[in-house]
């Protein structure tokens, strides 16, 4: 059985996202685990989930709703990747690359909630 959301390409996306960031942050120093290293993955986890509780059984505005929180989070997971450039935890590439990953999130929740108009 297959539900709603597991058919959403933006789904994907947020999972692949979530799991890059994880992998990002284990390079994380020890005394960031329980801020920015928890902080970031919750973030990026909290894209998907938002997408997939949202999609199944709910109304279009309901659904709308969810993906408005999904957006905060992938733009919470760019301030995230603010700092761990500046604190020097991450290089550029991996900066640049998770960056635009989340870009390409915003844009395709944006069209999501178009599309649901």
């Amino acid at each position: 059985m297959a539900f709603k959301f597991e058919k959403l390409k933006v789904w994907q996306k947020a999972l692949d996202l979530a799991d890059e960031i994880d992998n990002m942050t284990k390079a994380f120093p020890k005394e960031e685990v329980y801020v920015l290293t928890s902080q970031a993955k919750r973030a990026a986890d909290s894209i998907s989930m938002n997408i997939a509780e949202g999609s199944t059984g709910q109304s279009n505005p309901e659904f709308k709703r969810f993906l408005g929180y999904a957006l905060r989070s992938d733009i919470e997971v760019v301030n995230c990747l603010h700092l761990a450039i500046r604190r020097k935890y991450i290089k550029e590439e991996i900066f640049q690359k998770h960056y635009k990953s989340c870009g390409e999130i915003l844009v395709m929740i944006s069209a999501l909630i178009k599309s649901l108009n």
